[in-house]
């Protein structure tokens, strides 16, 4: 399959009082044209980042670092200009707050004009035309007057179907999905998924979504990239990842997360990641790992291919492929 967005030993540095410290720690993955890739795991692992270093929307002071491929060009040695006629266009971005994606202050349908108005030269009544059947075309009942609101009359349901159509508005090649569907109920959420599907079949469009919830990954993920700690420890496809995890991380978050008619206490992960100013030695998951090594607090492992195509950083398979004899702590 044709790679559309290579991302290769991706670093991203925030500026702190004790110097550059790395939120993402050496990223390397692919997106394939028309499917959709999944970045999982919990809050703090990085996920937010490595989206937001793709189009350069990091934090001032920060460093990015590595290589981001689109088109065969690397964005990260594009000009401001440059990014800018990017952002929106070709690589589109759906932010976690739906309420902060608007500007309180104007009407959401002209700010949706001003984003088409940026990227093409048209009329501002085909603009607006546009913004309508865009609202059409999302679910937003009755678009000639929804055009007219402002971001707080509108439900959470409905501001993220006009986030989603302020990000289709130039037909993007890539969307960026970060949490699209927090704080929304489990219908809104299901309907927005079946969105997502439904654009992506359409415009034949690449996805990238960050998310912590492994129901939205297993019902949207081709592949999936399990990240902790700002390094992605699992690589596969979603079927195989899900339903046979490798890296004890992957296990955890399974293992924590409810299931349909399952009875019992759910098991949890114990203890916190670690502080992105106090990064370990070793594999920053040692300290809650039940299959510790004393390898583990001094060797960093990278990204390994396993014989089933899946990849994993862990020691356990450092050297057969398989997992060693595990030692619990």
């Amino acid at each position: 399959m044709e790679k559309v967005l290579e991302m290769e030993q991706l670093v991203t540095n925030f500026a702190t009082k004790k110097g550059l410290v790395p939120a993402v720690r050496g990223v390397n993955l692919s997106v394939e044209r028309g499917k959709t890739l999944v970045i999982l795991g919990e809050s703090g692992s990085g996920k937010s980042v490595t989206l937001r270093s793709i189009l350069r929307l990091t934090p001032p002071g920060a460093v990015i670092e590595g290589s981001i491929k689109y088109q065969g060009e690397d964005l990260l040695k594009k000009t401001r200009k440059d990014i800018q006629s990017i952002r929106g266009n070709r690589i589109a971005m759906i932010f976690q707050d739906s309420l902060s994606a608007f500007d309180p202050l104007y009407k959401v349908g002209k700010q949706i004009e001003e984003t088409i108005l940026s990227h093409q030269k048209i009329k501002r009544s085909e603009a607006k035309a546009q913004v309508i059947e865009l609202f059409r075309k999302v679910g937003i009942p009755s678009p000639e007057q929804r055009v007219k609101a402002y971001p707080h009359e509108m439900s959470g349901g409905m501001r993220q179907r006009a986030v989603i159509s302020m990000a289709l508005s130039c037909q993007p090649e890539i969307l960026l999905a970060d949490e699209p569907t927090t704080a929304l109920d489990v219908t809104i959420q299901a309907q927005i998924l079946n969105l997502f599907k439904q654009i992506q079949a359409e415009y034949g469009m690449s996805i990238v979504l960050v998310t912590h919830d492994i129901g939205v990954a297993a019902e949207m993920a081709d592949d999936i990239a399990v990240m902790y700690a700002g390094k992605i420890v699992e690589y596969g496809k979603a079927k195989q990842v899900i339903s046979s995890p490798n890296h004890p991380y992957t296990k955890g978050l399974i293992a924590a997360t409810p299931r349909q008619g399952q009875k019992g206490t759910l098991t949890a992960i114990h203890g916190k990641p670690p502080l992105i100013t106090n990064m370990p030695k070793g594999c920053a998951f040692a300290d809650r790992c039940p299959n510790v090594m004393d390898s583990c607090r001094t060797l960093n492992p990278n990204l390994k291919k396993l014989p089933n195509d899946s990849e994993v950083a862990c020691l356990l398979y450092e050297n057969t492929g398989s997992p060693k004899e595990m030692v619990h702590v």
